[in-house]
């Protein structure tokens, strides 16, 4: 079931504390970034769609979702499913790959052996989203798969037999939103591959223009577009005008084109956010615009970097204008679906803001608090440290790293027994019993995968069907990327 809002925001609230461990649990004192990073990027291959190479790691998964687009004779087939369904929905994909992309265009140089797999994770998502903006003129394909009929299933990726429901937006039915995101993907990753394949590099940042013409010239929401197809799993709650900026933002970066520049001041944005995530890109692009005027001294970003130590003003838990709660344990509590995927977010632009401040010996204030480089980057490591098992539960939220993490995750593929293992189909409900409300751990270990984590009272059940707290998602995984590699490049 892909992640939601606010829904059952009470029930949530009020879940207790629902597991304590004993002392004899221990984990690492420092923790092993270089193994998580690599991890967390493992994990991609679990949500792989389409016909998988010789190369997959997660032995578990096979094809699947083969004959994507047939509906609409395209071919639709590869990039990710979005968490623990079977559905793509290139909102959060693109979100997901902008965010890998960013996380290895800043942090590259420290990820060393991963380097090569961040790419080939970026890829099978890029090569995915250009068959999206390239298949049918005037469309830009957005997802595949009816989420309302998939979600009433449990079976694997590899059995699905739910119509494979394609959607898309046009002039007369826009979507500035997810056009505006798939173009930040690609004009990303076009920096990605600059160097190591110019020609495909070339391809994707052709294409990210004119996506983005799309998104500017064909103005609206794509939740007005598409409805129930979208809503209430990936609304765009925020508009699109953040996409507009983010998208922008990403092809200056990638052009040098002050045409974007232009686009930029004409949009006026300066939203006040103390939340960065799949919907919500305006933190995201002040960050990202930041670098400008930090590390090139351009006085044309200053408004932009204002904005972003603004947001980080009202992050840290110190500062007179914080808008952040944080639970006992020292975990950033925003919202109580799915929380760790606003973490990872804000934690990887704590990171790159604090790289930037440090290349230019940069320091601002909120009130009387004076942040410098280390100040963002301390919390940002708490941040981390607290996923990786450095909290009161002394439990990883990373599948397959430390000696104790989640083992009934809410995810289809993870939780039934391999094609190896039961040849045989499940269908549509075969899953639900005995599998889905078994209190066993799920058969298949998906390795790196980060879930939607404890409650404000760092609890956390271990349940399959809280989904809200044990489902993991790409999203979540592609921001914690940056962060990791960060660390384990320093440490």
């Amino acid at each position: 079931m892909a992640m939601r809002y606010t829904e059952f925001l009470c029930v949530l609230f009020c879940l207790p504390l629902l597991l304590v461990l004993g002392s004899s649990v221990t984990v690492q004192a420092n923790p092993n970034y270089r193994d998580a990073l690599a991890k967390s990027i493992l994990f991609f291959q679990g949500q792989r769609s389409g016909r998988l190479p010789n190369t997959q790691q997660i032995t578990w998964r096979s094809n699947s979702g083969i004959f994507d687009g047939r509906l609409a004779n395209v071919d639709l087939s590869g990039g990710y499913y979005d968490a623990g369904d079977n559905v793509k929905f290139n909102f959060p994909m693109a979100y997901t790959t902008t965010m890998l992309s960013w996380a290895t265009l800043e942090y590259g140089k420290r990820m060393g052996p991963q380097l090569p797999t961040a790419r080939a994770a970026i890829r099978w998502a890029t090569d995915y989203l250009l068959k999206c903006a390239r298949a049918t003129p005037g469309r830009l394909y957005v997802g595949v798969g009816d989420p309302n009929v998939d979600h009433k299933c449990w079976e694997r990726p590899e059995d699905m037999d739910t119509a494979r429901s394609i959607y898309f937006v046009t002039a007369s039915n826009p979507g500035s939103d997810v056009a505006g995101e798939t173009a930040a993907a690609l004009a990303a990753a076009s920096m990605v591959f600059r160097r190591v394949d110019p020609k495909y590099s070339e391809l994707l940042l052709s294409t990210a223009k004119n996506v983005m013409q799309f998104a500017v010239q064909h103005r609206g929401a794509y939740s007005d577009s598409l409805g129930s197809a979208v809503c209430p799993f990936y609304c765009s709650y925020s508009g699109y005008t953040d996409e507009l900026l983010w998208g922008a933002a990403w092809l200056l970066r990638a052009t040098n084109d002050v045409s974007y520049f232009n686009f930029l001041k004409s949009l006026g944005a300066s939203d006040a956010t103390d939340i960065f995530s799949w919907d919500n890109k305006y933190a995201g692009a002040y960050v990202l615009l930041s670098r400008r005027a930090l590390l090139s001294n351009d006085k044309n970003f200053e408004p932009f970097n204002q904005e972003a130590e603004q947001f980080m003003c009202r992050i840290l838990p110190n500062s007179p204008s914080s808008s952040t709660q944080y639970t006992q344990g020292g975990l950033m509590y925003k919202l109580p679906e799915s929380n760790l995927q606003y973490v990872t977010a804000i934690t990887s632009l704590l990171t790159t803001y604090s790289k930037y401040m440090a290349a230019a010996k940069h320091t601002f204030n909120c009130g009387n608090l004076i942040v410098t480089a280390n100040t963002l980057r301390n919390l940002a490591k708490k941040q981390v440290d607290y996923i990786l098992g450095e909290n009161p539960l002394k439990m990883s939220y990373m599948v397959g790293y430390g000696p104790y993490y989640p083992k009934r995750i809410h995810h289809r593929g993870s939780s039934l027994p391999s094609l190896a293992r039961h040849p045989q189909s499940f269908g549509c409900e075969g899953g639900f019993q005995p599998f889905f409300y078994s209190s066993s751990p799920n058969p298949n270990i998906l390795t790196g995968a980060i879930v939607g984590g404890p409650n404000q009272n760092d609890g956390f059940q271990d349940d399959r069907s809280d989904y809200s707290h044990s489902e993991p998602a790409t999203y979540i995984n592609a921001a914690i990327v940056g962060p990791l590699a960060y660390f384990a490049g320093t440490g």
